[in-house]
């Protein structure tokens, strides 16, 4: 008899640990196939893995570079993840974060795999239709890691068979880019028809808003291989699915009030653990902890936070500081042209998706008054007559948060007034705004104030410490990510326990917008999807600002309007690939720090050498082009 082991294809995956989404997980590893799938509790645990490999690129740092950096969005702070980010020499086969993708989706391939190829042998559904709704979920998971997979790697090896039957398979073949996306559309086909329209146990297992919205993406993104009328028209299908019926499937855009945005509402971690716009997600159990890694989760936000700790800290502000994390990572901060050219720099758009989607505004968390002294009016250049000013306490402990009753502490709970009447709050200690603030401005406010001034060179590069002489502070303060950082869900200064979407609804309608251009250029169908995005993000009384004409709406203002909805959500490096960007001439337009990047080797990633090492037929398997 064939015993159960979770290995992957080629001898080389290790599995990873229990799914979020697993209860009381039954453990089959210690007896064969037929007994370990033949009944429902061992087959549904298997279903629990097939999730695992979420849980190690959504609010972690591999997925972050290889979805987000090397684009138009962001440059690097601490030259960390320099090879995803620059395109240099660190983009090898060697780089650990590729083994860790690679691994990782194979993996869930693999027990993906698993699922669907032992489904028919396992007892207990009352029906066919009971027992498909549960391998559904294997098949849109396997669709999701083998859209990774191709996107990263290009054409590699294309698996169906779980190891268990085939054991290791030491002389792996490519399969073509096509032929990934053959089995991509065919397995999420299925789960649209098979999984449930609404969730029926825990929360975050994939329904049928899920497998639509993975459609759309996986038709669209083909659309780069060709056929491209045809793949649109099939992405705007499955993307109108969900816009046109969106009731069926419990999904809406949040709408805007007088008050706050519908994009802020979005954000709010009163809507994260029960959000209309999340389609797929990972979803994070807050209360006991039962995720992989336990409590380790949400550390997104790190990688993105400007220095509080010690640049900073003259000014009040903290590392240690709950809401806005620990900034002990620095790698990623904003380009030039996202701050300056896709959001407005202007003090008071109409837009609110600058100020929702970055922390700005550092208020001092010392837990006392900070004077400012004569030593920081000489070095930040400000008004003489602020020695003595005091900028207020904002820190508060104590604060109770929604996970088991947690206490923690945060800046921005005390004092959050203006006593002095200035216009500005008493406790703010930086203040960092995509718009120019004049020299004026900046000397006489008590804070300290950085702009795009300070922090670009004349070609749009960072400041470098010997191009100006306050660089070695200014480059390390900007604004800071802040989507995955609802202050509800802070657990500590480095954990946020929020659900993290995967993919949510603003996006399919731009998902649509693009199909409707792409498919027989339908500018009136992509205008009116694109400013309903775009209303959402003001307050009512503003949102015939945010309107644009049919005219407006190019395949150039999508991709900027993705890059303002979608920031720092992990997509932003397939955007380019789909749209034709990823070229040295877009890249050094809006990213000029990025020198390295070579079309002919950079559209993929190299296949990590382990695996290369590993494998009995190096040679003909290759490595891919020019690595």
């Amino acid at each position: 008899m064939k015993r159960l082991r979770y290995k992957i294809s080629f001898a080389l995956l290790m599995a990873v640990g229990v799914s979020s989404c697993s209860l009381d997980e039954w453990n089959p590893s210690t007896v064969d196939v037929e007994t370990g799938y033949k009944y429902r509790d061992g087959y549904e645990s298997l279903i629990n893995y097939c999730y695992n490999g979420l849980y190690y690129f959504y609010g972690k740092i591999d997925g972050i570079g290889a979805m987000e950096m090397g684009t138009d969005l962001w440059a690097n702070v601490a030259n960390n993840e320099t090879g995803f980010i620059l395109y240099n020499s660190n983009m090898n086969a060697q780089l650990g974060t590729l083994a860790t993708i690679w691994n990782g989706m194979y993996a869930t391939v693999n027990y993906c795999n698993t699922a669907i190829y032992y489904a028919d042998q396992v007892e207990d559904y009352a029906s066919e239709e009971e027992r498909n709704a549960k391998v559904a979920e294997a098949y849109f998971l396997r669709g999701w890691a083998n859209w990774h997979l191709v996107e990263q790697f290009g054409g590699v090896s294309l698996t169906t068979i779980p190891s268990t039957e085939t054991g290791p398979v030491n002389s792996p073949i490519r399969a073509s880019e096509q032929a990934f996306y053959d089995l991509i559309i065919s397995d999420l086909i299925f789960a649209t028809e098979h999984l449930p329209d609404r969730p029926a146990g825990e929360r975050g297992r994939v329904t049928k808003k899920a497998a639509y919205a993975m459609l759309a993406k996986a038709y669209l993104q083909r659309t780069r291989l060709g056929d491209v009328q045809e793949n649109a028209r099939l992405a705007l299908e499955a993307a109108e699915e969900l816009i046109t019926n969106g009731s069926a499937y419990g999904v809406s855009l949040y709408q805007s009030d007088d008050q706050q945005s519908g994009f802020g509402k979005l954000w709010s971690g009163a809507n994260n653990k029960n959000n209309t716009e999340f389609l797929f997600i990972e979803a994070v159990d807050h209360t006991e902890g039962r995720n992989p890694e336990g409590w380790n989760r949400g550390r997104t936000r790190q990688y993105y936070l400007a220095d509080t700790r010690t640049t900073g800290a003259p000014w009040g502000t903290q590392e240690n500081e709950t809401w806005t994390g620990r900034s002990n990572s620095r790698n990623f901060k904003p380009t030039k042209y996202l701050l300056t050219e896709l959001f407005e720099p202007v003090p008071d758009p109409a837009d609110t998706r600058f100020k929702e989607t970055f922390f700005y505004e550092y208020y001092n968390a010392k837990w006392a008054d900070v004077t400012i002294s004569q030593s920081m009016v000489s070095q930040y250049r400000k008004n003489p007559n602020l020695v003595g000013h005091v900028i207020k306490n904002t820190a508060a402990g104590d604060v109770t948060l929604v996970q088991g009753g947690t206490n923690t502490w945060r800046m921005g709970v005390e004092n959050m007034v203006d006593n002095n009447g200035d216009g500005w709050l008493d406790g703010l200690s930086i203040f960092t705004p995509n718009w120019v603030m004049s020299a004026q401005e900046k000397a006489d406010l008590p804070f300290w104030i950085v702009d795009p001034s300070d922090w670009f060179q004349a070609d749009g590069r960072w400041v470098q410490p010997e191009s100006h002489n306050m660089a070695t502070y200014t480059r390390e303060i900007y604004p800071s990510l802040k989507k995955f950082s609802a202050w509800e869900y802070v657990m500590d200064r480095q954990y946020w326990l929020g659900d993290i979407p995967i993919i949510r609804l603003g996006e399919v309608y731009l998902i649509a917008a693009e199909a409707a251009l792409l498919y027989n250029n339908d500018v009136n169908k992509a205008r009116q999807y694109v400013n309903a995005v775009r209303r959402r993000a003001a307050i009512t009384s503003r949102q015939s600002e945010m309107e644009v004409s049919a005219a407006q709406v190019t395949l150039d203002f999508i991709l900027a309007e993705r890059g303002r909805e979608l920031a720092g959500e992990q997509t932003r490096w397939y955007d380019l690939k789909r749209m034709g960007k990823l070229t040295a001439d877009y890249l050094r337009a809006t990213n000029p720090d990025i020198q390295f990047f070579d079309a002919n080797k950079h559209t993929v990633r190299p296949i990590p050498q382990s695996f290369m090492d590993a494998i009995a037929n190096p040679q003909e398997f290759g490595q891919n082009p020019n690595y």
